[in-house]
């Protein structure tokens, strides 16, 4: 049991030194300190204390030891002490601000040149930020300062300004961040002088030899590697390496917004695309006209991912963007994606007829292929035969045959769904009608028994009939195969971990409604941002829907050639919510915000 006369004497102690700054923080100090802050109970104090063992001590940070027991926070009627809250605990106990280490606001190559790997890890502390009068460092002993005179000679006058950051982080960052600086520089010291491609445009009259890293070098290979875990990590949809004069810039798609996440040295970023293209078996030695190429990785959890990999040539040489497939996109509930209720019940009839044209529209990045692949998904059974047609083809699922279009060698759309019709196919999968010819062989396809799903680039449902008969389709044969039309968005949900209340004027409300039908709520969210969503306010994506299915009445207005309005009109009598009714509907549910519904839904649905 803890001595309370002792313990008492300790931390008046203790807290003398405080000014000292000389305290080590181990876990006898936490304890302590807990308790006299009231934070922790006798009870927990003695129970954490008695797991100690001398290998923990050795393993563990006093912080994350004490998190790792989950005990109650007496400060707080449901929380417990985290690794988060007893680090907020910490920085306001030395009086030193608090932070959060986000790696894609961390200029990796400025702040692992502060100071060696080995100084940093031998007095667990990481540079965090970098500006030409100051440099801010995060520590794991905000009392130890017996290092910043040394620092400070080297620094030139630059002040250090010190935070409390957490310490599992600072661990993990610390051996990520200079792996990364040592590849990086090994790979550009492998360069020699060099400082452009050989693709650069402005050097192509340049002569002599330019070397650049290889791309088996192990410094490369490590760099890939770390790009694609740290994606992963991230919730990246898409991967883009862009080259430029002298420095190529890595950014990342999240939530559909780009990131920059880093800066490479041009023969660096060249090498580092070179061997991604090894991966994905694609042409090295051409640099001179786009590629699509593939890739599978897995990761250390054993979960398989695919890449899909496009070359495009620049002024400063090949840019590279890997999409990324999430597995679990084939796994996902209608509801999940933000299809429910009528929406629902509208979609799925039209998907489970035996005969017609069934389109997506919406435009690229919108989710068309999220939702037509989760809905075929659906549909394969034992009993139907699913063949798809794309370019390329996105993700690989056994329980499809899937055909990639193939134009040098004449393998078209229109080519492959002629062939498919000869494959006895109940349901057949068009990744996009473009031209008359695809168009006219869906057409033929849905007259003779066949349900065919494809895709559109229009900006609301009503308007793929429009594109429709621009391609050239007779309006007759529009109205006895078109099942219904769905245009769809993607808006980036409110963190739940963070949102709160707020509150919207009728004004503003009807302006996104108007003028259909809609109801105020009386309350909504709004962002906050928190650790969760790295102070975005933001947490993944739902969709937004316009379902439109054909009814008699708009056949009988498609085939008479009417205006693409009378047909809007009697699409939203028939009961269509449009994509900003649906929007509406999902900020009413606490779901999305005013802002990103009118980011992605066009001004004229």
């Amino acid at each position: 049991m803890i001595k309370s006369k002792s313990k008492a004497s300790s931390t008046n102690s203790k807290k003398a030194n405080f000014t000292q700054s000389s305290i080590h923080i181990d876990l006898r100090w936490v304890l302590d300190e807990l308790i006299e802050d009231a934070r922790i109970t006798e009870k927990d104090y003695n129970f954490v204390s008695g797991s100690r063992r001398e290998k923990d001590e050795l393993k563990w940070n006093p912080l994350q030891f004490v998190a790792k027991f989950a005990v109650k926070d007496q400060h707080s009627d449901d929380q417990t002490l985290t690794i988060e809250r007893l680090t907020e605990w910490l920085a306001k106990k030395s009086g030193q601000r608090i932070f959060h280490i986000d790696p894609l606001k961390i200029d990796v190559q400025a702040i692992t040149s502060v100071m060696s790997f080995a100084f940093a890890e031998r007095h667990q502390i990481l540079a965090v930020q970098v500006s030409d009068e100051q440099v801010v460092i995060a520590s794991i002993q905000p009392f130890v300062s017996g290092w910043m005179h040394g620092l400070e000679q080297t620094l030139g006058g630059k002040e250090i300004v010190r935070v409390v950051a957490n310490p599992a982080d600072i661990h993990r960052y610390t051996v990520e961040f200079y792996n990364l600086a040592k590849s990086v520089s090994g790979a550009s010291g492998s360069a020699g002088q060099s400082m452009s491609g050989v693709t650069n445009f402005e050097q192509l009259l340049e002569l002599g030899d330019l070397s650049s890293p290889e791309a088996n070098d192990q410094h490369i290979v490590n760099i890939v590697d770390w790009l694609l875990q740290y994606a992963f990590e991230q919730r990246a949809s898409d991967i883009h390496l862009e080259p430029r004069r002298e420095i190529g810039h890595v950014r990342f798609r999240i939530d559909g917004v780009l990131h920059d996440v880093y800066e490479l040295p041009a023969t660096v970023l060249a090498a580092v695309t070179s061997r991604i293209k090894i991966l994905g078996r694609m042409n090295v030695a051409e640099k001179r006209k786009p590629q699509d190429g593939r890739l599978k990785t897995k990761g250390k959890n054993d979960l398989e991912i695919e890449l899909r990999l496009s070359t495009l040539p620049t002024a400063f040489g090949e840019k590279l963007v890997m999409r990324i497939f999430d597995p679990d996109v084939l796994m996902r509930t209608p509801a999940e994606m933000g299809l429910e209720n009528e929406d629902y019940d509208r979609w799925r009839e039209m998907v489970t007829r035996s005969n017609g044209i069934v389109f997506v529209t919406g435009p690229t990045g919108s989710g068309k292929t999220t939702t037509l692949y989760s809905s075929l998904k659906q549909l394969a059974s034992r009993e139907v035969n699913v063949c798809t047609i794309e370019d390329p083809i996105e993700m690989v699922e056994p329980a499809f045959n899937q055909m990639q279009v193939v134009e040098g060698i004449g393998l078209s759309f229109a080519d492959g769904v002629k062939a498919l019709l000869r494959q006895d196919p109940d349901i057949i999968m068009i990744g996009e009608i473009r031209d008359l010819e695809t168009a006219n062989v869906a057409i033929q396809a849905a007259l003779t028994g066949h349900l065919v799903i494809s895709t559109l680039h229009t900006n609301d449902a009503p308007s793929a009939i429009t594109r429709l008969m621009d391609l050239g389709v007779p309006p007759y044969l529009i109205s006895a195969t078109v099942l219904g039309v769905m245009a769809q968005r993607l808006v980036r949900t409110l963190c739940p971990h963070c949102k709160r209340d707020a509150y919207i004027d009728e004004e503003t409300w009807q302006s996104l409604i108007a003028p259909w039908k809609g109801k105020r709520p009386e309350k909504v969210k709004s962002p906050v941002g928190c650790l969760e969503c790295r102070k975005t306010g933001y947490m993944g994506r739902m969709g937004i829907y316009e379902i439109m299915p054909m009814s008699q009445e708009i056949k009988d207005l498609v085939a008479h050639s009417a205006p693409l309005s009378d047909v809007r009109k009697q699409a939203v009598k028939d009961g269509m919510h449009t994509l900003r009714l649906s929007g509406a509907n999902k900020i009413a549910s606490g779901m999305t915000t005013l802002d990103e519904v009118l980011r992605v839904v066009p001004t004229t649905t």
